[in-house]
């Protein structure tokens, strides 16, 4: 019975640290941010997987049409292809963060290549846009304790997110209106996508058209849209 009991409280153990590994708002192996204030009247949009060629261009139009600003977590690699397109998120007023050079799960990357990818992303859009952001936020949310040490070393603040759009393949918008508007509670940094980690060119049209969506459905309830930054500096902002 009791080795039994033994293997079962490792198994479960194992299951809670890979579910931690990998959960949003999980804090297990270290503080992030996750959300701004919760039950406040504000909502983080935030973009990963740029920049992207045309999807990010037609979201800052319209993002500019409604004078929101955004947070935008780009991929170094892209940063390098497509550097007039960062530029015109920087110009626009919105704030880049670091999501890693090629976009691989860090959980399965050792010390020295997670700094690489880090330093190698940091360096893309230092050359691509100047003076950025120290936001960081690890692709698929895979992180363990040294991926966060690594970060906090490079001095990087590390993002997550409280709702998902689940718009990586390309849904409707009306379902990833539909799943975001199913998770809010206020104060929520919400993901959703504007490129994608394969290649560039992924299809983001109904990403763009749920954004709009959205801004428009939160605006008439009294919300405000702000960046990830300016969340976490707001009265009672959780980093959490």
């Amino acid at each position: 019975m009791l080795p039994a009991l033994i293997g079962l409280t490792a198994a479960a153990a194992a299951s809670a640290a890979g579910y931690q590994s990998m959960a949003p708002t999980g804090q297990w192996y270290g503080r992030t941010i996750a959300s701004g204030a919760r039950g406040s009247k504000q909502i983080a949009l935030t973009y990963d997987d740029g920049p992207n060629d045309p999807h990010t261009l037609n979201l800052l139009d319209v993002l500019a049409k409604h004078d929101v600003r955004a947070t935008f977590f780009m991929i170094g690699r892209y940063v390098q292809q497509r550097p007039d397109i960062a530029r015109a998120v920087a110009q626009a007023g919105h704030v880049i963060g670091n999501h890693t050079f090629t976009h691989p799960l860090l959980i399965f990357q050792s010390g020295a290549e997670t700094r690489a990818q880090l330093s190698d992303c940091h360096q893309a859009l230092g050359d691509a846009i100047g003076e950025h952001s120290n936001l960081f936020r690890p692709p698929f949310g895979g992180r363990r304790p040294a991926t966060l040490r690594i970060a906090r070393e490079l001095g990087l603040q590390t993002v997550m997110w409280s709702v998902t759009g689940y718009d990586w393949n390309a849904p409707p918008a009306a379902v990833i209106e539909k799943k975001i508007v199913r998770q809010m509670r206020g104060g929520d940094v919400i993901l959703l996508h504007d490129g994608g980690d394969r290649a560039m060119g992924a299809d983001r049209a109904q990403t763009v058209i749920a954004t709009e969506n959205l801004i428009r459905r939160y605006r008439d309830q009294g919300y405000e849209f702000v960046t990830v930054d300016a969340a976490v500096r707001s009265p009672r902002s959780a980093i959490s």
